[in-house]
Parts: C-alpha cells; structure tokens; sequence
C-alpha cells in the first residue's frame, strides 16, 4: 500500500519541515489561527461560481477546477509563493500518476488580483518522487527536526510550539 502524501505535507515541506514533521504527525495548532482562519474565508468568498474543494484519494485537495481541465489553488499572498507552485506540481504529478494527464495548473492571488501559470516538467517529477522519498522518512522520525529560525516564524500556527 501507497503511504499518504498530501499536498498540504508539499507545501510543508518548502515553508518548514518542522512544521512538516509536527502536521505529519496530527499535532494541528491550526486551528485557531488568525493567518489559517483568514486564508480560509479568502478562499470560501472567492470564486464562488465554482466548484470547490475536489478531495481525490484524501491527498490532493483542488480548491477548484475550471474549464479546460485546469486546476486552480487559492493563496492569499505570495510570501511562499515556492511552496505553493510546488504544491501544484504535485497535485498534477499525483494526478499523472494516476493516469490522468493533459491537464493545466494555475495559483490565484485573489487579493493580488493576479495568478500564476504552474507546468509540470520531467525534471519536476523526478524531484517530486525524491521529495516524497524524503516527507516520508522524515514522517517516521522520532523527534522533529531541529529549529531553525525563518522570516515567517512569527505568523506560524506552531510559533508558540517551536519557541517554547
């Protein structure tokens, strides 16, 4: 059986792999966090006339898909802009995989009123399956990795946990 590799775990994994470690393993201080409350009615009041929340195998979650077979995620601000093209990538490489192929990609800045084409290329998959490789050992680590201190720390939901 395929271990479960989520999208949001390819995101984590270029913002923090701490960060990657703890969600990897269910501890969730995202709850009640102003950044992840607000990003989420972004995403709820933006796009309305789509369909939203495509939930596939409960490892990729689009926020929407429009026509023409292209995926679209909603971000609220570039800051990490690298994490979420990557996120992308693997959300048309899980597809790939899958046998679903021919598809587009786009990351909507609703705030910035702008948005960025994403393309998988054959380099991207083979980094991807090295990236997996790796959010995979690093989920049966016993303790998470070592902290290293990062610009976004301090708008982090495990902030708290990481500064303790």
């Amino acid at each position: 059986m395929e271990e479960r590799i989520t999208g949001v775990m390819v995101y984590y994994y270029f913002v923090c792999k701490r960060k990657l470690w703890y969600f990897a393993n269910e501890i969730n201080m995202e709850a009640e966090n102003e950044n992840v409350m607000l990003g989420k009615l972004l995403d709820e009041n933006s796009y309305k006339r789509s369909e939203k929340h495509i939930n596939i195998d409960n490892v990729i979650n689009i926020d929407f898909v429009k026509e023409h077979r292209e995926l679209h995620e909603v971000k609220k601000s570039k800051a990490i802009e690298e994490a979420g093209i990557w996120q992308v990538k693997y959300y048309l490489y899980y597809l790939k995989q899958r046998g679903v192929e021919g598809l587009k990609a786009k990351i909507d800045y609703p705030l910035l009123k702008k948005n960025v084409e994403v393309e998988l290329t054959q380099e991207d998959e083979e980094r991807l399956g090295k990236i997996v490789q790796e959010i995979s050992e690093l989920k049966k680590q016993a303790y998470p990795p070592d902290f290293k201190k990062k610009k976004i720390c301090g708008k982090c939901a495990y902030h708290d946990l990481c500064f303790v």
